[in-house]
């Protein structure tokens, strides 16, 4: 990369890819990186969900984050939506439970119900 036009490529051509994979995503996970949820370890749940995700090569799946959604007490609170909508949440996830959402929810479709705080 030697110009700014070379770094406008760049950046297009990543907003074209996040745009591509947001439109084909199976599952969508989102994050409570309020307040809250950083105190109570979200970034570290936020890290290993997306090296999770990194690591087995998952594709259909998006991780977002979102602000405080007034479940204080069962933060980090991580939600998934599947493919027909449905939006499971889990609480007070750890980084390895981040990481058995990611193993067991998204790649083999079985809801950790153990874990499950509400369901949509």
């Amino acid at each position: 990369m030697k110009t700014l036009a070379d770094l406008r490529a760049v950046k297009e051509q990543a907003k074209k890819e996040m745009a591509a994979r947001e439109k084909t995503a199976k599952y969508r996970v989102c994050v409570g990186m309020g307040t809250c949820g950083i105190a109570a370890g979200a970034r570290d749940v936020m890290s290993a969900l997306l090296d999770e995700i990194s690591k087995r090569g998952v594709e259909d799946a998006v991780v977002t984050q979102t602000g405080c959604q007034g479940y204080c007490d069962q933060e980090p609170l991580v939600q998934v939506t599947q493919p027909d909508k449905t939006v499971i949440s889990y609480g007070k996830v750890t980084p390895q439970s981040a990481r058995d959402i990611v193993a067991q929810h998204i790649i083999e479709g079985n809801v950790l119900s153990d874990l499950v705080f509400k369901q949509d």
